[in-house]
């Protein structure tokens, strides 16, 4: 800035208004704050109170406002998207839309709130038509959500823009949260909820009207679990449903449903009638399709999809001689024909605080709305009923005095004061009075004012009675609950059960090599770490190509159906399943992608487990025990520890232990021959010292073998025997003696 031009003093009219200086991180977390309030309150949580979500709630008043109830015609989407948008939602059309067509699909929602006229998409993942060809208008469902909506039931705010006003809740007449579910991801937090059968949970509200003490378990005698709209079968234990329902967080294992359809010559097909929800039809064929092509679905033949409005996936065994379970269980564990939905009840309370809620809860707070609604629709109803009962106590004394109240309004000249002073009448009666026509004075009116008097007042009377007493006003909340339960219940088309709850049938002992197709595999390890499985078994002599500077390291046979057990440099154990490698002449896939590896640390050795097999482990350290295979096996791709060792230690070795002695060799050349019985059994740990090393030295490598066969050994382009033992043999952690001659000065043993 050049000398003669001065910055403008802070808050002067030319500085650009009032600044404050911040700091970053604080004007950052003071907006992604409100940013994230947004999200939770206004877009991704469901009101625990109504179970919906505002795009979804303002769809129903729209809709309500347009007049498009059940009984009412169609209207177009693009109209009811219009006015929501224009209205109350500042939002693009399309999420709107989107949101209005998922209300309206029977295989999503399980208790649709919209009915649409038109191509609103199907279970195979096709997307509705666009909005100006399809139509739409309410349920029954969504129209015992807004009963009321007119009768001050619940609060109103004004819309985005000021000029219309939206419900902040609906009524909620029908437990909505819970039969249709909801799932959304805001900032920090997730709510999934599945949905469930209307009748049992307005059998389990009743429970909580008689007793609000009711615990758990008297709840979960009405309600079964999720009750999906595609079907299925329930196969979650009574213990994790309780434990999930009870908490508000856990999830649910749910299969299709199928059935074995026999053919001729003994021949049958299965026949897939229900999927699991949300799962899409067309992308599950995909997926076993391609799971066949890579042949991980052995007992399978072929699948055909002859589906109509109804689902019908059709399942061709290889050969007849298959068992269906175990065909099923196959699919089961491989596809989508079994999924799990997780239970995450995070929702807004009535004071719009998100936190995870129980069953128990959510149902006291659904009728604790229904209490707040009802008092709120019968305060306003006797608000309504005291300004009629005051115009037709007006009425009344017209009649009796008509002569009076004629002259009255022919004579003076303000009739309304002179009514209201003679009759001592209030200012309404009077407007009331001056108001009627003429021929409301005949008799028969007379007669049918005095009858809507009296029945107002009955009404009224009523009304202050159930106001004055809870056990009148709860026992009229189970009224409108048995009355939902009535029209959306077990005993309707639409409330019948379609989850079933079962339990998984005993199929005995799988064995998962059924799943896999059994082929002859090589595996192969370079010495840089790279693995990979060529097709059949592969000669000593055979051509192996690896990346530049890399070599073979180690190379077995095997089958598909094998797990191949590794044992990696600090002490860990791991397991990988053959099928699981990488095939073909390529260079493989670096082995630490497959095993939680460290940086520094290396592959010691790999083989086949077999049952029964024991092994002798030991690190650089000299110190190790024997181990059965089956402790070598390890479920998780971070291993399992075996050797436990000082960091300068490293596992060096992990062979079969058939025999009945053991030979070890140390850095210092001292060989020692001791029985393998002086070795312990265990399953983890440090084990026991083999040899005495000491100034610094390190075991070598060691060997078990059966003492009358003699030990052996790699020399030049042969193998020595030695059988004499006599000058080496000594008891486990000797320090050993000399090599005989001819031993190899790499000091290993070599076969």
């Amino acid at each position: 800035m050049p000398d003669d031009i001065k910055a403008p003093p802070p808050g002067s009219p030319d500085s650009g208004g009032n600044m404050r200086e911040t700091g970053l991180a604080a004007a950052l977390s003071e907006r992604y704050l409100a940013y994230a309030l947004s999200t939770i309150v206004s877009r991704s949580l469901p009101d625990v109170r109504d179970g919906l979500k505002p795009v979804h709630r303002r769809l129903l008043y729209a809709m309500h406002q347009l007049k498009l109830d059940p009984a009412a015609g169609f209207k177009k989407c693009a109209r009811i998207v219009g006015d929501v948008m224009g209205k109350y939602h500042p939002h693009g059309d399309s999420s709107i839309y989107e949101a209005l067509v998922r209300q309206a699909q029977d295989f999503a929602a399980r208790y649709p709130l919209v009915e649409g006229q038109g191509n609103f998409g199907n279970i195979d993942g096709d997307n509705a038509a666009a909005m100006r060809y399809t139509e739409a208008r309410l349920t029954d469902v969504a129209q015992a959500l807004l009963d009321g909506i007119e009768e001050n039931a619940v609060d109103f705010r004004a819309t985005y823009d000021g000029e219309e006003k939206e419900p902040l809740v609906l009524a909620a007449a029908f437990p909505n949260l819970l039969a249709n579910g909801a799932a959304g991801i805001a900032v920090g937090m997730a709510t999934s909820i599945p949905p469930h059968n209307a009748g049992e949970l307005c059998a389990a509200a009743l429970v909580l009207i008689e007793n609000r003490e009711a615990g758990i378990d008297a709840l979960l005698a009405h309600v079964q679990g999720p009750d999906f709209p595609t079907g299925g079968l329930l196969v979650e234990s009574r213990e994790s449903m309780r434990e999930a329902y009870a908490t508000g967080r856990g999830g649910f294992r749910l299969r299709a449903q199928w059935t074995e359809e026999k053919l001729k010559n003994g021949t049958w097909h299965i026949v897939v009638h229900e999927i699991p929800y949300q799962v899409q039809k067309s992308r599950l064929i995909e997926q076993i399709a391609a799971l066949m092509e890579e042949k991980k679905l052995p007992l399978l033949g072929d699948v055909r999809d002859e589906s109509t409005d109804k689902v019908r996936l059709v399942l061709e065994p290889k050969t007849r001689a298959v068992d269906p379970r175990l065909l099923m269980e196959t699919l089961f564990r491989n596809t989508q024909l079994e999924t799990r939905f997780p239970l995450n009840m995070n929702v807004l309370d009535a004071e719009r605080t998100p936190r995870v809620m129980g069953l128990r809860e959510v149902l006291l707070c659904w009728l604790d709305h229904r209490h707040v609604v009802l008092v709120r629709r019968a305060e306003h109803r006797l608000a309504a009923i005291a300004r009629r009962l005051e115009i037709l106590a007006g009425y009344l004394i017209v009649y009796l005095n008509l002569d009076e109240v004629i002259r009255i309004v022919r004579e003076e000249d303000k009739p309304k004061e002179a009514l209201m002073a003679t009759f001592s009448l209030t200012e309404t009666q009077a407007n009331a009075i001056l108001d009627m026509r003429l021929r409301a004075l005949r008799k028969l009116e007379e007669m049918e004012i005095r009858k809507e008097h009296n029945k107002l007042s009955k009404e009224q009377s009523r009304l202050q009675g159930l106001l004055s007493s809870e056990a009148k006003r709860w026992a009229a909340i189970a009224d409108e609950v048995r009355e939902t339960r009535r029209r959306f219940g077990e005993e309707t088309e639409l409330g019948r059960r379609r989850t079933i709850p079962g339990t998984i049938e005993a199929t005995g002992p799988v064995d998962e090599t059924a799943f896999i197709e059994r082929e002859p595999i090589t595996v192969i390890l370079s010495e840089k770490g790279w693995i990979r499985a060529q097709k059949g078994h592969l000669g000593a002599d055979a051509e192996l190509r690896f990346k530049e500077g890399d070599s073979l390291k180690q190379a077995i046979h095997a089958e598909t159906t094998d797990r191949i057990v590794v044992l990696a440099t600090n002490g860990k154990a791991y397991t990988v399943k053959a099928d699981s490698l990488p095939r073909g002449r390529g260079d493989g896939q670096p082995v630490r992608l497959l095993l939680d590896l460290g940086n520094g640390d290396d592959v010691v050795t790999l083989f086949i487990h077999r049952d029964g097999r024991r092994f002798l482990v030991a690190a650089t350290d000299g110190k190790g025990f024997v181990v059965k295979g089956e402790e070598l096996l390890a479920e998780k791709r971070t291993g399992k520890q075996v050797l436990v060792m000082d960091t300068a230690m490293e596992a060096l070795l992990c062979i079969p232990a058939e025999g009945d002695s053991v030979a070890t060799i140390g850095s210092n050349n001292r060989l020692l021959v001791f029985p393998l019985s002086q070795v312990p059994e265990m399953t983890r740990g440090r084990g026991v010292q083999l040899m005495q090393l000491r100034d610094g030295a390190t075991l070598q490598d060691a060997k078990v073998f059966t003492a009358k066969e003699g030990l052996s050994w790699r020399y030049g382009g042969g193998v020595k025997v030695e059988t004499d033992l006599r000058t080496w043999s000594g008891q486990r952690a000797g320090a050993g003696k000399m090599p005989p001659d001819r031993f190899p000065k790499s000091r290993k043993f070599g076969v």
